[in-house]
């Protein structure tokens, strides 16, 4: 059986992880700082610091920010289920908003509905690497703290009359006040658990490190997950070429069949509203419109058009596992309670699908699984 999730942990991970253990230094100390300088370098922050989980990082973002508790923080119905116990857990209150059917991403128009509605900072996920429209949801003029625990790596142009051919290229995590990533098993770098916090800019580094000077170690990443992190980040290029080469060839099998992938296009979501891949766009539009892959790639999710047990039973005869990929979101979490409000995130969590797409894979088992996508009921 072919499993749905596969950490990318191969031999070299694993020596710098058995370095440490032999050098008896598992505690957080060198191979933190290392890391981080390794964070700073790749995403061109200011300045980082790596704790023990996401909720430590969401805790001393709201601190940094001085958020207050009566206010309401926005974050996505598809967002992973830790932002609403996180927060609910801090005492702040949670206003869940809705997603576009075509990205799984919050869009402007629904932010700005959710500010009438009382909303005053966004945490705002990037759902399957997808980057959203940066642009429109700066103007809104509200703080955001960014979750790249999916979208590291990703890349969001737009046009800048100051920069070289009028085109600025920015990396996802440059665009909050904050930028959590988490390292847990299944985000696009692991270290085993944990996360990393980031501040963009000099100013937030300021605010933020009045609290992360005084952190105990007890909060802080311990080395031996520091070790596979840092070398996991360091290998990110090559594995993620990898995962966009798989991507491309389950992308074309898909065609053949009924069901829908997610639009990773750079358009805005008001374009997207009539991009669909039930539409009557030509075989090529459809390959262009995906070819861009300036986003990570995560994981290949598949929006389905049939019941989702159809298609696991059959994938299953396959010996083929998949999951459902928003088994861990916020509207799994509270079905019942946002069955009105998030009437697209629930279609979604329902029917949409995860396929195995990891580096470990191999070419028969990759060529596998494309024929199943171009088969499936």
């Amino acid at each position: 059986m072919i499993q749905t999730y596969s950490t990318t942990i191969r031999r070299k991970e694993m020596d710098a992880v058995l370095t440490c253990m032999v050098d008896e230094k598992i505690g957080p100390g060198e191979l933190n700082l290392r890391f981080l300088s390794s964070v700073k370098e790749f995403f061109n922050c200011d300045g980082a610091v790596a704790l023990r989980s996401p909720h430590m990082a969401l805790k001393y973002a709201l601190r940094a920010l001085e958020f207050n508790k009566t206010d309401k923080v926005m974050i996505s119905s598809l967002a992973p289920s830790w932002h609403y116990t996180s927060l609910v857990d801090l005492g702040y209150d949670v206003l869940v908003l809705d997603v576009n059917e075509n990205t799984g991403l919050v869009t402007p128009e629904i932010v700005s509905k959710g500010i009438e509605d009382g909303g005053k900072l966004l945490l705002l996920h990037e759902t399957n690497g997808i980057l959203p429209d940066f642009l429109n949801l700066m103007v809104l003029n509200i703080p955001i703290i960014e979750d790249i625990s999916q979208s590291a790596g990703s890349v969001y142009s737009f046009e800048n009359p100051d920069a070289p051919c009028g085109i600025e290229k920015r990396k996802a995590g440059l665009f909050g006040l904050y930028t959590i990533l988490s390292l847990e098993e299944k985000d696009v770098l692991t270290s085993g658990g944990g996360s990393v916090l980031m501040a963009p800019k000099r100013k937030e580094w300021s605010m933020l490190k009045k609290y992360t000077d005084e952190i105990s170690k007890v909060e802080l990443l311990p080395d031996i997950n520091c070790a596979l992190a840092w070398i996991q980040l360091k290998e990110f290029p090559k594995n993620e070429m990898i995962r966009k080469e798989i991507y491309n060839i389950y992308y074309r099998a898909s065609l053949s069949g009924k069901h829908k992938v997610f639009i990773r296009s750079k358009k805005s979501d008001s374009n997207l509203e009539n991009v669909s891949m039930d539409s009557s766009d030509s075989e090529n539009e459809k390959e262009k419109i995906q070819k861009d892959l300036s986003s990570t790639v995560s994981n290949f999710p598949l929006i389905l058009s049939s019941p989702y047990k159809d298609v696991k039973m059959y994938a299953q005869k396959k010996e083929i596992q998949i999951s459902q990929t928003f088994e861990d979101s916020v509207i799994a979490l509270k079905q019942e309670e946002l069955s009105s409000s998030c009437i697209k995130a629930k279609s979604l969590y329902l029917r949409c699908a995860d396929f195995p797409l990891y580096p470990r894979l191999s070419h028969s088992q990759v060529a596998k699984i494309a024929k199943i996508l171009g088969t499936l009921p």
